[in-house]
């Protein structure tokens, strides 16, 4: 697909005014400065949106707290915030392709993947969200207070919106990340900012435009584009907003956390992994090498829970680690607006140079590249790479990369294959692949992650909570625990 294919509608969508969406209005930067969006595939300039101030976010928190305080919208009932997300994802479903156009341009990934997958995702989240409106529940509990014996009460406990909600997204799934935050907040009747990465805004201001058509009032939902050292650091310490929401690095969510506490703001952290992929001797080798490769490659390895640490019981690793590497041989790397490209482009030349490094890492000390290991351009490209020969404490396995590369490990036992598994600072995700079932119970409980797939690996469903143990995040998202997160509980004690 040619940028001569490219619907109206996103070419339109891309030259219009840089405009960000603050209360009613779409305004440009306080300043009226403006920062450069580039197109992954070719490196080539591709529009600009503002650079918002800490005056623009301050701006836009305050037109949160009015709406949540002051407008129609803190009078909402269930029911008609339950409408309000069903016609929001109906006009997702509408500008399906247009969203999935912008998702590619900015964020290098496949159009058609974008579409079938990213965006048809957020439209099932926000319609699973919608009926958790109308199911916000608390509770009367029978109360004793011993030291008024002969008084009666009636007691009861009510779920409240949090209140304003700053949130703050990254962009290897703009879209879909906002959608994870936006979802809950609106079903319970919160306000939000959202701060999307510094490289991918454009999926949020189209959303924040369709946000308007739905009818939610001015205020409920702002988008301010920006960097994440004004603008995001300005939405992280700001005293009026209730509930931080982040999804991105380790690194940066440990300082967010750290301010989140210094203020008791509510906070959820999604942050990094290193995902172990586990293949067992009893395995079906095929549907395990393929699933490994789809765990490491898809979305050009940019992926929180990506399978990067392969562990294979012995006597199969060197046929699995073969199989992978043909596959990762075949796969045809370009333009996400191809729909014949199996992998695209990384988000930025710092993220190419960054996973680069990490694979000249491993052949300096001495790791074998079993495929790919090159970088090349126009674009951001790094082949799909499988790298043996690697000790359990190199940085290649302990540290999240964020790229096309897979490292592979043998294992001897089930014992052997949890210590490596578990030897990680993150706990987002693992997968095992078996049909031995006894052996599956036996290490699901075992897993120190936040999800285990077996026989299949990153299949996400909003009923399910998603989010990690140890230093790959605090809370969940989806699921009924997101609703939990976007509320507070209020104990109310009547004496009658």
């Amino acid at each position: 697909m040619a940028i001569a294919t490219l619907l109206p509608a996103t070419i339109a969508f891309i030259r219009r005014a840089p405009r960000m969406l603050i209360g009613a209005d779409w305004v440009e930067a306080a300043d009226g400065q403006t920062m450069p969006l580039h197109n992954p595939a070719t490196g080539e300039p591709l529009c600009v949106v503002p650079r918002a101030t800490v005056e623009d976010v301050d701006r836009a928190v305050l037109a949160a707290r009015q709406a949540f305080d002051d407008s129609p919208w803190s009078r909402t009932r269930p029911r008609e915030r339950q409408n309000l997300l069903w016609k929001l994802a109906e006009l997702m479903q509408r500008d399906a392709e247009l969203l999935a156009q912008l998702e590619c341009l900015n964020n290098g990934k496949s159009a058609a993947v974008a579409q079938a997958m990213d965006v048809q995702l957020a439209i099932d989240f926000l319609r699973y969200m919608a009926g958790w409106a109308t199911k916000i529940e608390g509770s009367s509990p029978e109360v004793s207070l011993p030291l008024m014996p002969d008084a009666q009460f009636h007691s009861f406990i009510r779920r409240e919106a949090v209140g304003v909600v700053g949130a703050i997204v990254a962009w290897n799934f703009p879209l879909l990340l906002a959608c994870w935050k936006l979802g809950p907040a609106l079903a319970t009747g919160c306000t939000v900012v959202l701060k999307p990465a510094d490289e991918t805004p454009l999926t949020a201001l189209k959303l924040a435009e369709l946000v308007q058509q739905a009818g939610y009032p001015a205020g409920v939902f702002n988008v301010v584009t920006g960097t994440g050292i004004t603008a995001g650091s300005a939405l992280t310490r700001n005293p009026r907003v209730d509930k931080l929401t982040f999804t991105g690095s380790t690194a940066v969510g440990k300082e967010i956390g750290k301010v989140a506490m210094d203020a008791m703001t509510r906070v959820t952290l999604e942050l990094g992994g290193k995902s172990p992929t586990i293949v067992l001797a009893d395995a079906d080798l095929d549907s395990a090498a393929a699933g490994a490769a789809s765990a490491i490659f898809f979305n050009q390895g940019q992926v929180c829970c990506a399978g990067s640490r392969l562990y294979v019981q012995r006597k199969h690793f060197d046929r699995v680690v073969a199989d992978i590497a043909g596959i990762a041989n075949a796969m045809k790397l370009g333009s996400g607006l191809d729909a014949s490209v199996d992998m695209g482009p990384l988000i930025s030349a710092r993220q190419q140079e960054r996973v680069w490094r990490y694979i000249e890492t491993g052949r300096e000390s001495g790791a074998t590249i079993a495929c790919g290991g090159e970088q090349f351009g126009p674009g951001y490209f790094v082949q799909p790479t499988v790298i043996v020969d690697v000790d359990q404490r190199h940085p290649l396995v302990q540290e999240e990369i964020f790229g096309p590369v897979l490292v592979a490990i043998p294992f001897d036992d089930e014992a052997d294959a949890l210590r490596m598994a578990n030897d990680s600072p993150y706990g987002l995700g693992a997968s095992l692949w078996s049909n031995d079932l006894a052996a599956v119970h036996r290490m699901i409980p075992r897993i120190r992650s936040g999800s285990v797939w077996v026989n299949c690996h990153s299949a996400l469903d909003p009923a399910l909570p998603f989010g990690g143990y140890k230093m790959s995040g605090v809370g969940r998202e989806m699921g009924h625990a997101a609703i939990e997160h976007y509320t507070e509980l209020k104990s109310v004690l009547i004496k009658l």
